[in-house]
């Protein structure tokens, strides 16, 4: 059978949707595929849904069955051991949560991130010092406080993934972000001085976008917790969005679901303040630090 692992890559979502796409445009059904590789049609079902790794002599006898040429075969079997190598996130593997690999990895595919947080700065865009500060007050689990390397290692995998931002194929960056997250104190003065100059600094690049909700805007469709909504170049991914709890998170792809994330953050980008306006709100809260 093939191995389960943690978390699957955007390739291996990708490829699975396109083996399933295979199978229909062939005219079979799972049960029909199962009987080529002499397995149950939940191992098949995994396969297109990328629970598991895909295994490269399953690939090639269910290819051979959907009547796919040899040259797309080879070139669809090239593309699955790429896509089965780990992730550079997977170095960070003994302090990642499995349910936030996937979103390590769609962080990192997605050519569009618009993100809505009334909590803190997004990850994306803390500085070290303000994102240790979060870290250690238990953000993600009380025994990081008494743990200052786990909060490290933390650390390390929030700073090295900010480096798409500044990648040649750099997504855009669009964040709604409550005026609480910038007022509630995250370590002492510097370390807010420090976070407010990055975001102003950020707020420079052309993919980037920074928008705050004020307060004296009063209330807004997004008030009911953090959401991420992700939208990719590959047509084989539709847009998903991610919402965290307290022990995990939830993926979201079904299209009502995420046509109602999409008309709120919609809403909330016309409700908040304008980028230019933002900028003013950042330097008048530095001044009262």
């Amino acid at each position: 059978m093939s191995e389960p692992r943690s978390a699957p890559t955007v390739g291996q979502v990708v490829l699975g949707r396109r083996l399933q796409d295979l199978r229909e445009n062939a005219g079979l059904k799972r049960e029909e595929a199962a009987k080529v590789l002499r397995v149950t049609a939940a191992t098949v079902r995994r396969m297109e849904t990328a629970e598991v790794s895909l295994k490269i002599p399953y690939l090639q006898l269910l290819l051979k069955s959907y009547g796919v040429s040899t040259a797309e075969a080879d070139a669809f079997v090239q593309l699955a051991e790429d896509a089965n190598k780990p992730g550079w996130w997977q170095r960070f593997h003994d302090i990642l949560p499995g349910w936030f690999s996937m979103y390590v990895s769609l962080e990192g595919a997605a050519a569009l991130i618009r993100s809505y947080e009334p909590h803190f700065v997004p990850g994306l865009l803390q500085t070290e010092d303000y994102a240790r500060g979060v870290l250690r007050s238990g953000a993600i689990g009380r025994a990081l406080v008494e743990d200052p390397g786990v909060v490290d290692r933390h650390v390390a995998l929030r700073m090295q993934r900010q480096d798409l931002l500044t990648r040649e194929d750099a997504p855009r960056l669009w964040v709604v972000m409550d005026e609480t997250a910038l007022r509630r104190p995250v370590g002492d003065a510097d370390v807010m001085r420090g976070q407010i100059d990055r975001l102003l600094d950020v707020m420079e690049r052309p993919n980037v976008t920074l928008q705050v909700a004020e307060f004296a805007a009063g209330p807004h469709p997004g008030t009911y917790g953090p959401f991420v909504l992700f939208r990719f170049a590959m047509s084989e991914l539709p847009d998903m969005v991610y919402s965290e709890y307290l022990t995990g998170a939830v993926y979201l792809d079904a299209r009502p679901e995420v046509a109602t994330h999409l008309e709120v953050m919609d809403r909330m980008a016309a409700h908040a303040a304008t980028a230019q306006r933002t900028k003013e709100i950042l330097r008048d809260l530095r001044k009262e630090l």
